[in-house]
């Protein structure tokens, strides 16, 4: 469980990157829609993993390519950005939790679940 400290750390670090890659000017990032969802940081500071959701699947092995081709850019306006001894080294892995959200809506709603309240009590009273 992440400190509070490290907790604003990480909504901070969310929120600039998400601004930062509208800049980015690497075609590869440019193509589709990539969001930020959320960001992990180390204790150390060293290292923040950086989830992202990207709205064209197909494209996730490029956009990752131009996103490291950045790293260096992005880490370097994290810095002047952020007052923070060490700026963390950025570690990028693709976000499946809205894929994951989706499948389980899916099989959700395919469930026959009774609609009516007596229904329902019935089924209680085993």
């Amino acid at each position: 469980m992440p400190s509070n400290r490290i907790g604003r750390i990480n909504e901070e670090i969310q929120r600039e990157l998400s601004e930062l890659l509208r800049e980015v000017k690497d075609p590869r990032v440019k193509k589709t829609m990539v969001s930020v969802t959320r960001v992990d940081t180390t204790a150390d500071l060293r290292y923040a993993k950086v989830y992202i959701s990207i709205y064209d699947k197909d494209l996730s092995k490029e956009v990752f390519r131009g996103l490291k081709a950045a790293g260096g850019w992005l880490r370097h306006e994290l810095a002047e950005r952020l007052s923070l001894r060490h700026t963390p080294e950025l570690v990028w892995t693709e976000d499946h939790s809205i894929t994951y959200g989706a499948r389980i809506l899916d099989i959700l709603s395919t469930l026959d679940l009774p609609e009516d309240d007596d229904e329902l009590r019935d089924a209680r009273t085993f």
